[in-house]
């Protein structure tokens, strides 16, 4: 089994290691592809004037976003909104002043955090404004997260799928929020959960139960018995 997610490296192994799944995993959206030995395989961050140019318009927007290097967060002041994310994600925080000034080095992610109707709004804008030079989505309704141009959990399903030999033929794939929508339509059968993101229901070849009922297990366990 393949975790692929929109966290941190280090933020997917703690939940990893307790249930020895020792695969690689893609973290960052598709960014990043790190082996079980904690090397990455894989790593396209965004160009640091390109990531200088999305940090200036983030802070004309009002945003002050999380900037990742190095599998480490970064922020310019350690907000409230700041230590809830780094909470929710178990994560150590560095506070650096002014991310703008302070950046030197190309970032893996850049996140905004806010009010999810507000930022479905900045999300328009910042697509309108980047178009194809950066990878823009939601990975939840109050993250909206910015990448290198061709960052896509389906991407880091195409390096990986190269890397350990699978095929989209013999790959199953499951995902709900915005930024699935590349990982469920990347295998020849992507299945959607029935609370995903209209964008993922939309590419899946099947829709299975809610989050709430276990949908994914129910489907992995049904596909485990047909080849008993």
């Amino acid at each position: 089994m393949i975790v692929v997610t929109g966290r941190m490296v280090q933020s997917v192994r703690r939940f990893l290691e307790p249930a020895e799944l020792n695969e690689p995993v893609i973290c960052y959206q598709g960014a990043v592809v790190a082996d079980a030995d904690g090397t990455w395989l894989r790593h396209e961050p965004i160009p640091l004037e390109l990531a200088k140019e999305a940090l200036a318009a983030l802070k004309d927007e009002g945003y002050d976003p999380n900037v990742y290097i190095d599998d480490e967060l970064y922020v310019s002041d350690l907000t409230q909104a700041a230590r809830d994310y780094a909470d929710f994600q178990h994560l150590k925080i560095h506070e650096v002043g002014d991310t703008l000034e302070w950046l030197s080095a190309p970032p893996t992610k850049l996140v905004a955090v806010g009010d999810p109707q507000a930022l479905d709004g900045v999300e328009v804008r910042m697509k309108e404004q980047f178009a194809e030079r950066l990878y823009i989505s939601k990975s939840l309704p109050y993250f909206l997260e910015f990448a290198q141009a061709g960052v896509t959990k389906g991407a880091g399903l195409d390096f990986l799928s190269e890397h350990m030999g699978f095929t989209k033929a013999r790959t199953v794939a499951f995902g709900d929020g915005e930024n699935d929508v590349e990982l469920v339509g990347w295998p020849d059968y992507g299945v959607a959960v029935e609370n995903a993101h209209d964008r993922v229901k939309a590419v899946a070849s099947w829709i299975c139960p809610p989050a709430s009922e276990e949908g994914v297990a129910q489907v992995i366990e049904a596909l485990l018995d047909s080849k008993r």
